[in-house]
């Protein structure tokens, strides 16, 4: 967590001095957040040391304490937050009166003795608000200025000083100025400082919001357990239950770790953490989730993974990453930032130059109110926060409808996606499949049949090969012993078993091997027009069974898909599973186009094939076989209910089993890309709008020249614009199916 972050500035400043560490691989910076993800092998002092050079404060985030961290945020903002308001207080309790005098009509000048004695006191009061209420835009400055930089202080420390430095010199020594330009800016330099302060305390209150999403899931973390102990129900702290532990769970509690039911049976709420909004039945076997909500039953379950390695855990940790991460929009704001308070100061130089050459008179004082407006109102500060603010809301709105997003480009980029192809078993289907159909072709039997079926599948975890291993559990059956084992990827399996060769695999591997199936052929292509897959078992070269096995679509398919196409994405269908099967499968539920009999490594290949077509490419899945092509797609989307492996190949993670989840994701995603524009133009036209009449463009024309007073006030509101725009995707609700 850095400290001292005055505006955008700073962002490309710490991030340039960070990646100068040796040992440093990768940077990122969040105004919004305060933080600073560092990748590499860099100690964590000379990290701080680095920072601190900068002109900045540091301190690390333990990762195993985030309840702890948000607290101290939390505090940390409301005391920042009272401290500000004690300052704009003084600030603009001096400043008010001053401008309320001078719109009344006194004499914003000095003419006479008494008067200057008067201004005297009332400079050094201005002087004392400065130091209470602005010292830390001064030493941000100062920082800044040692550090060969410019930040939003420097503009501010700049602006308030030559106001005052201007009126004291107008009080001390006003014969050195004609008459006419004798006017006094006390009251700009109190209310411009307590303007600012007001904006930053506002920024403050709004930003905090920002992070309900995160604040929801810690706050799903129960702080005690129920822990079985020598027949006694024990509670604990959560810290000090064990991997293998016994838990009661009891109606209306949470669950505080993951685990496995060992006795009872419940209906489970896991809103919070899948997006869901049925409760799931759980019973004996059955996996729960620290978070979610037991709501009828009591369980007893053994604890499997505690602390940082809950589900509930690591969702958090990569919610956190994320909000962390930016997109490239992002990025080009940081470096339009970084150079703007540069740019800023010479425009500021230029146009008291040209006020002092051209100007009417008094030439100095129109001078000095234009460069010192140009500084005030010019602060990045809204460019800085338009992009960070709005993914920190987008990416925790994304959280609680059930889609985890690992990083900022994939949130941009899956705003942009024109084709989705889709896997079919698992993720088009349940991943459920069963054995409908066994066809005898031979002369051996259907225990026979589903020996060998049994025995080959027995150490495969594909869902083909468990839907097997289950019909032969049902049926007493028990596998035999393999003599020799060979898998032939996308086609099938080959074994010895009991002195004999067994085949068991498609229509491709029966060719290879000289199988003769033509006289099946027919039954076979029927089943496959009923979305059933056939696989064909051949012994010693004879064929002697086909075996369907159907695996049901999900119930929402079809309305999930559609509303993919209502949005003008092309859907595609993938499957390594026969033509005639994946036709099926396609037509049932609405898609146009698919790959059929696709090899798993050439998953990739058809993704990089559209992306070379200048599409840009969803790809989503849930097996091992699918990672390769998650990775290779633009973006890749694993379903929740699928392999690791597949979760962290991709770039979004449907923590439910809905192809929903795209849709939602795909919204969410505009949603936000939407509201950083919105942001971003926001920011550009005010300062491209705000510095022309700042420098007096229109002055030749109206006569009319911005007072500093509002420039103050502007540049304050265009903070707090930004972060009540960004504030409004915490209502955004996808579209409901």
């Amino acid at each position: 967590m850095v400290d001292g972050i005055s505006c955008a500035s700073c962002v490309e400043k710490i991030e340039t001095t960070l990646t100068q560490v040796p040992g440093v691989v990768q940077v990122t910076m969040n105004f919004a957040l305060r933080t600073a993800t560092i990748q590499g092998s860099a100690p964590v002092d000379a990290l701080i040391h680095a920072i601190e050079n900068a002109g900045y404060s540091a301190r690390p985030i333990l990762f195993d304490a985030e309840s702890k961290m948000m607290k101290e945020r939390e505090q940390a903002d409301l005391v920042h937050y009272k401290s500000l308001m004690r300052k704009v207080a003084i600030a603009l309790g001096l400043g008010v009166p001053l401008m309320l005098y001078g719109l009344l009509g006194g004499e914003m000048t000095v003419a006479t003795n008494s008067q200057r004695l008067v201004w005297l006191l009332i400079g050094l009061l201005t002087l004392s608000a400065m130091v209470f209420s602005g010292k830390h835009f001064y030493i941000g400055a100062w920082h800044s200025f040692k550090n060969h930089g410019a930040t939003m202080d420097t503009l501010i420390a700049l602006g308030t000083g030559t106001a005052w430095l201007y009126s004291m010199v107008v009080v001390l020594l006003p014969d050195i100025l004609p008459l006419v330009a004798r006017h006094l800016y006390f009251e700009a330099t109190a209310m411009i400082i307590g303007l600012v302060n007001l904006g930053l305390a506002l920024e403050v209150r709004a930003r905090g919001r920002t992070s309900e999403a995160i604040q929801r899931l810690i706050g799903l973390q129960p702080k005690t357990a129920k822990v079985v102990r020598q027949s006694q129900e024990v509670d604990l702290p959560i810290d000090q239950v064990m991997v293998g532990d016994s838990l009661r769970i009891r109606p209306g509690e949470k669950v505080p770790v993951d685990g496995t039911v060992t006795q009872g049976h419940s209906s489970v709420d896991e809103s919070m953490l899948t997006g869901e909004p049925m409760p799931v039945e759980k019973t004996v076997g059955d996996q729960i989730s620290a978070g979610t909500l037991n709501r009828t039953g009591s369980l007893l379950f053994i604890a499997e993974r505690v602390g940082a390695d809950t589900a509930l855990s690591q969702i958090i940790s990569m919610v956190k990453q994320a909000q962390n991460s930016k997109p490239p929009i992002g990025r080009l704001a940081d470096i339009i930032s970084a150079y703007f308070v540069p740019t800023i100061m010479i425009i500021a130089v230029v146009s008291a130059l040209a006020w002092m050459n051209f100007g009417p008179d008094p030439a100095i004082a129109f001078a000095m109110v234009s460069a010192t407006t140009v500084l005030i109102i010019a602060c990045p500060c809204a460019l800085g926060l338009a992009t960070p603010i709005s993914i920190i809301v987008g990416i925790g709105k994304a959280a609680e409808v059930g889609v985890l997003i690992r990083n900022g480009e994939a949130l941009q980029t899956a705003s942009k996606i024109e084709v989705m192809v889709l896997d079919k078993t698992g993720t088009i289907t349940q991943g459920s499949p069963s054995i409908t159909d066994l066809i005898l072709t031979g002369r051996n039997s259907e225990s026979e049949v589903m020996r060998f079926a049994a025995t080959l599948e027995s150490g495969s975890e594909h869902p083909l090969a468990m839907a097997i291993l289950e019909s032969a559990r049902k049926r007493g059956i028990e596998p035999g012993t393999l003599e020799t084992f060979n898998a032939i990827a996308g086609h099938g399996v080959e074994a010895r078993v009991e002195g004999r060769n067994i085949l068991l695999g498609n229509e491709k591997l029966m060719a290879e091997r000289g199988i003769a199936v033509k006289k099946h052929q027919n039954q076979a292509q029927s089943l496959a027009k009923e979305a059933k897959t056939p696989i064909y078992l051949a012994v010693e070269n004879q064929l002697a069974a086909i075996i369907a096995i159907a695996d049901p679509i999900k119930p929402d398919a079809t309305g999930a898909i559609r509303r993919l196409k209502e949005r003008g994405i092309k859907v595609v269908m993938l499957s390594g599973d026969n033509r005639e099967t994946a036709m099926a499968v396609a037509r049932r539920v609405g898609i146009d186009d698919l790959f059929a009999e696709v090899l798993p490594e050439d998953k990739a290949l058809k993704v990089k094939a559209l992306q070379a077509d200048g599409h840009i490419v969803g790809m989503v899945g849930d097996g091992i076989n699918d990672a390769p092509a998650l990775a290779q797609a633009d973006v890749g989307f694993a379903i929740g209910t699928g392999t690791d492996v597949a979760m962290e190949s991709a770039d979004i993670t449907l923590m439910r089993g809905s192809l929903h989840g795209l849709s939602d994701a795909i919204e969410v995603s505009k949603a936000t890309l939407k509201n950083i524009k919105q942001n971003l133009f926001g920011a550009f036209v005010y300062n491209a709008a705000g510095v022309p009449i700042a420098a007096g463009v229109l002055y030749p024309l109206t006569g009319w020249l911005l007072n500093p007073v509002v420039a103050g006030a502007a540049m304050a509101l265009s903070s707090v614009t930004v972060v009540t725009n960004a504030n409004r995707l915490r209502w955004f609700t996808p579209e409901k199916p």
